[in-house]
């Protein structure tokens, strides 16, 4: 790993406040167990046990849309209770930033469909941030930027995912009788991949009191590691072992950098991780000496909801919080990147 380095790592906003966030819940529930029922054979042939995704992941269930297109219509849902939320109306947005993985075509942008499906105004700029699992926090990083500059006065991020498709794909694949244990287990991790949508507003901190304010955070990239998770709709392919041990040493980077430039996050409220497995979660509490109990968890009924499983784990912990706690937004994106952000509530 390299060292510390100069440039923009590290981060601070002035004048930036969450307003508003919220998740769209895909309909249907979809059990590991059913994955075991139809890949019975498979896992007799290569003497793997039924129960893994349970056991190994964590995951009991994930949720998908009636149908794959639909998580437009999510991300729109979303974006809308978010907006009433904050209380801020659809037209006094400047940017709105979709950060999905999940995409219908190369052009246009998904951006352009849930700009039109909430009835943002043609002054609001519109664009598509794809980094991974860490597109949602990318996306918050660049609207509070904005907002300090005084660009814009509110923004909006979302992000809708469709998984299905990649389950289909992979269970069709894993079913061949001549699939090896070593491919099985590459694409393991696609099974725990769910559907879902959130969003967020932000604004001026000073002009919402009652907002919760982006104090900023850190960013970090270990980029040679571009190899380990490669996915499209047709399945992902991970280097499970690599991604972890590797994930983890550029979370470790990421932290120490972070207090050395002035951050100190031993002991906030609430940890709000990326939601990819069990082992994820532990491996990064171990590391970085998390409290477990501080770390709220959505991947057991959810699955691994991309970009999405951050602030839709964050809406739903929202209503607990008080006025005061201190959040850190964390995670790990393919590719490899790592992001923190601190949030006051």
């Amino acid at each position: 790993m390299n060292g510390r380095t100069p440039g923009n790592t590290t981060f601070r906003h002035n004048n930036v406040a969450l307003l508003g966030i919220a998740e769209t819940t895909a309909p249907n529930p979809v059990s590991s167990e059913s994955f075991d029922e139809h890949l019975a054979s498979t896992l007799k042939r290569l003497h793997l046990p039924q129960g893994l995704l349970q056991r190994v992941a964590g995951v009991d269930y994930r949720r998908n849309w009636d149908n794959p297109h639909d998580f437009i219509s999510g991300a729109v849902d979303a974006g809308k209770k978010a907006l009433e939320r904050a209380q801020v109306d659809a037209d006094q947005i400047g940017v709105m930033i979709n950060t999905s993985v999940t995409r219908e075509t190369l052009e246009p942008s998904v951006a352009v469909s849930i700009h039109h499906g909430i009835g943002l105004p043609t002054s609001a700029m519109n664009f598509d941030i794809a980094n991974a699992c860490l597109g949602f926090v990318n996306g918050m990083t660049v609207v509070a930027t904005m907002i300090d500059s005084g660009q814009i006065d509110y923004g909006l991020v979302v992000a809708g995912e469709d998984a299905s498709r990649v389950q289909q794909a992979t269970l069709k694949r894993l079913s061949q009788d001549d699939i090896t244990r070593e491919e099985y287990l590459n694409e393991f991790a696609s099974l725990t991949l769910g559907s879902g949508a959130a969003a967020a507003v932000l604004g001026h901190a000073d002009r919402h009191p009652e907002g919760h304010q982006v104090l900023g955070g850190v960013t970090r990239a270990g980029t040679w590691n571009h190899e380990l998770c490669v996915g499209d709709h047709n399945g992902m392919f991970t280097d499970a072992t690599g991604l972890l041990s590797n994930g983890m040493e550029l979370v470790i980077n990421a932290w120490n950098e972070a207090h050395e430039d002035g951050w100190d996050w031993n002991d906030m409220t609430m940890y709000v991780t990326h939601q990819v497995s069990k082992i994820h979660t532990n491996e990064m509490a171990k590391t970085a000496s998390l409290d477990l109990d501080r770390m709220p968890i959505t991947f057991p009924e959810l699955g691994n909801v991309g970009p999405a499983s951050l602030p839709i784990t964050l809406a739903r912990k929202a209503d607990e919080l008080e006025s005061g706690d201190r959040i850190l937004a964390m995670g790990v994106g393919s590719g490899l990147n790592t992001a923190m952000t601190e949030i006051v509530w």
